[in-house]
């Protein structure tokens, strides 16, 4: 059976019960490779498919899921979808849009061809620890893999919306230990793409190698206040942390201190933030939200000014202003709120400029969400990195606590990169920032 004929089977039960409804289906195939030991320890194939549904019913919501597709699980997972909407309370706002079409993401590169035979990509894998394993100081390789995953994304409502996305993403990793005299230190060389050829061995084995036996080396630096640049990774992770600023859904809920500041500077007027979820180079490519919208590209911060929060549309009904189809819903999922693939376009400063005087690279995160506060903006969590000077590194760290108030650190900005840089996951393309005067705890 077709997602089309079970979307037309389920929407006409749940018609017949004078409700509407939407409905995601969710499709993915996964390889998983993994070595241990020099030779092959996993290799798993999987699949998975699953729909969900939301029904709106006199104002209520209702949700619920099924994995199987014949006509007995079907009708259940109506039944239960609208036994649920009875028990909960009438949401004003929260309505199956009604829109029409249908609509496919029809980028090529989303799912490219890749008849890359499956020995080649235990030999990468397999090869990767070997190639780490054989070098000076790396007791084992603990951590590695390659997953492969094609996933279809399709939606359906009674208003006649379909829209559909097909996407391949690959990814590899290792996360060599190495050690020295008892003491131990683990950084990760990590790359991903939609193609296998994407993927380069040798540079995920040198990141991996150099950044574990560098910060081996590392110890603590004086306590004090420092410029701090936190390298791609690390400011997507800590952005991420603090993403309810950007939620029209944490404003819905009164938790979102932007909420009252939209039109007001509340940034440097050096920082610019955009959300693309159109950008073909990232693996966050979204054509359509999760309510069937097609997306576009949305100016969240412009010259430090808060221009718009991110909006479904019931956050955006709620406060009457355009829906920017950031819509998140999984099929076990309610609705809610989410971006695509933020952006922080780049400033003036080159790298040499980022680097000068005396400033701490932060290239790894601990315990960052339990030192989080997203109200607030405090943080504190442990960092790793490298220390410089006058544009040379001097010293690997790690063993030291960085703390600050993220929406306090974006008032205290040095410059900002000339150039964008993705993280590793490629969810993220942001010019790299130097802060001012954070707290770093070390010896």
């Amino acid at each position: 059976m077709s997602t089309q004929q079970i979307a037309e089977k389920v929407l006409h039960w749940v018609t017949q019960q004078n409700a509407e409804a939407d409905l995601v289906m969710q499709t993915s195939q996964s390889l998983t490779l993994k070595a241990l030991d020099g030779r092959l320890d996993e290799h798993s194939v999987n699949s998975s498919f699953i729909v969900g549904l939301r029904v709106v019913s006199d104002g209520q919501v209702g949700m619920a899921s099924s994995e199987a597709v014949d006509d007995e699980s079907l009708k259940f997972m109506v039944g239960q979808a609208l036994i649920n909407a009875r028990f909960q309370a009438p949401q004003q706002h929260e309505r199956i849009p009604q829109i029409s079409g249908q609509e496919r993401a029809e980028e090529p590169s989303l799912l490219p061809e890749d008849d890359t035979d499956i020995d080649a990509k235990i030999n990468f894998i397999v090869g990767i620890e070997q190639e780490l394993l054989a070098r000076e100081g790396i007791r084992n390789v603990p951590y590695n893999a390659l997953s492969d995953v094609t996933y279809t994304q399709a939606l359906f409502n009674s208003y006649g919306r379909h829209t559909e996305q097909q996407a391949r993403r690959i990814m590899a990793y290792a996360y060599p230990l190495a050690e020295n005299n008892g003491q131990t230190a683990m950084a990760p060389g990590v790359m991903a793409g939609r193609h296998f050829l994407e993927l380069n061995a040798e540079q995920i084995v040198t990141t991996a190698y150099d950044d574990s036996r560098a910060l081996l080396a590392g110890g603590p630096i004086q306590s004090g206040q420092y410029d701090v640049i936190f390298a791609p990774n690390t400011q997507a992770e800590l952005l991420g942390a603090f993403s309810l600023m950007w939620s029209g859904k944490a404003a819905m809920d009164q938790v979102n201190p932007m909420r009252d500041k939209l039109g007001q500077a509340v940034f440097d007027r050096r920082l610019n933030f955009v959300d693309q979820p159109r950008n073909i180079s990232g693996l966050g490519y979204e054509a359509f939200d999760a309510e069937g919208f097609c997306t576009a590209p949305v100016t969240l911060v412009e010259h430090g000014v808060l221009k718009t929060l991110a909006h479904n549309s019931a956050t955006a009904a709620y406060f009457d202003v355009a829906n920017t189809a950031h819509a998140q819903r999984s099929a076990k999922a309610a609705l809610s709120v989410g971006l695509h693939q933020l952006h922080l376009l780049a400033g003036d400063a080159s790298p040499d400029q980022l680097h000068e005087g005396c400033v701490f690279e932060v290239t790894q995160l601990d315990g960052l969400h339990s030192g989080t506060k997203p109200i607030s903006g405090d943080f504190s969590c442990g960092a790793s990195g490298y220390l410089w000077r006058n544009g040379e590194r001097v010293q690997s760290v790690r063993g030291v606590t960085v703390a600050g108030n993220l929406y306090q650190m974006f008032n205290q900005v040095v410059t900002v990169g000339n150039q964008m840089l993705w993280n590793d996951s490629r969810s993220s393309c942001m010019a790299p920032i130097r802060f001012a005067d954070l707290s770093v705890t070390g010896q």
